[in-house]
């Protein structure tokens, strides 16, 4: 009788468990809302790389500055406000002087449709080269090289 007696008037301890379901709740709604804006979030001009066998660069600690060519022959910069916006050779050496005097390893690159004259891609690489660019690096699409060779 004493057994059933000590049971019922023992000190009840504290439950030091945090209650994890709440937090499981919000974090998948946070990757559904993550999931949904990220493709939002990718802007860019649709420009047709050449296809060539080039070795990807390895990606680093910095972004690089694009200078990116449309099929018009427009430039376009991956920095400021509108990047969906074309701008003259003016503003092109403005900011990615701008971009090179914050950070001089900042890589470069040029990215041109392929039905672009070559005047208009070189004239884009002065531009840079003016802006104080020391290495300029074209960008191409190695994985259609690739469906050629396989023909």
């Amino acid at each position: 009788m004493n057994s059933t007696m000590s049971r019922g008037k023992g000190k009840r301890r504290l439950m030091s468990e945090i209650n994890v379901v709440p937090y499981i709740d919000v974090m998948l709604v946070l990757l559904i809302i993550f999931m949904i804006t990220a493709p939002l979030l990718t802007q860019g001009i649709n420009v047709d790389l050449p296809n060539a066998p080039a070795s990807p660069l390895d990606p680093g600690d910095n972004e690089p500055l694009v200078l990116s060519v449309d099929r018009d022959g427009k430039y376009y910069l991956n920095i400021g406000d509108n990047e969906d916006q074309p701008i003259d050779d003016a503003t092109v050496v403005e900011r990615a002087s701008a971009v090179l005097r914050r950070n001089a390893q900042t890589p470069v690159l040029v990215q041109a449709d392929e039905s672009v004259p070559y005047g208009r891609v070189v004239t884009g690489a002065v531009l840079l080269q003016r802006a104080g660019a020391p290495k300029i690096g074209f960008q191409t699409d190695p994985s259609g090289s690739e469906r050629e060779r396989r023909r």
